[in-house]
C-alpha cells in the first residue's frame, strides 16, 4: 500500500510579543517562540511599531514597514 505525502508549506496565522519574546501561531497549531534578541530591529522597537505588522507572501513571512524588518516562517523555524 502505498501512502501519498503532502507536504504543506507553513504558514503564520498570528503573532504576539511578551516583553523579551516573539510568539508566532502557524496555521497547523504549531507555536513558535523566539527571543527579541535575535532580532535588534523588534527589540529597540517601541509597541505601536511592533503593531504595525502584515503577513506577506500569504503567511510565508511578516513585514514591519515602520522599521523595515521581515522575517519568515522559515527562518523561524531553522533558528528555534
Amino acid at each position: 500500500m502505498n501512502t501519498l505525502v503532502v507536504k504543506v508549506e507553513p504558514r503564520i496565522i498570528d503573532l504576539s510579543f511578551s516583553q523579551d519574546s516573539l510568539h508566532v501561531v502557524l496555521a497547523d497549531g504549531r507555536e513558535i517562540s523566539t527571543p527579541l534578541e535575535w532580532f535588534p530591529r523588534l527589540r529597540n522597537a517601541n509597541d505601536k511599531q511592533r503593531k504595525n505588522w502584515r503577513l506577506i507572501g500569504k503567511g510565508v513571512g511578516i513585514h514591519w514597514e515602520d522599521i523595515d524588518e521581515d522575517i519568515s516562517v522559515k527562518s523561524l523555524l531553522s533558528i528555534s
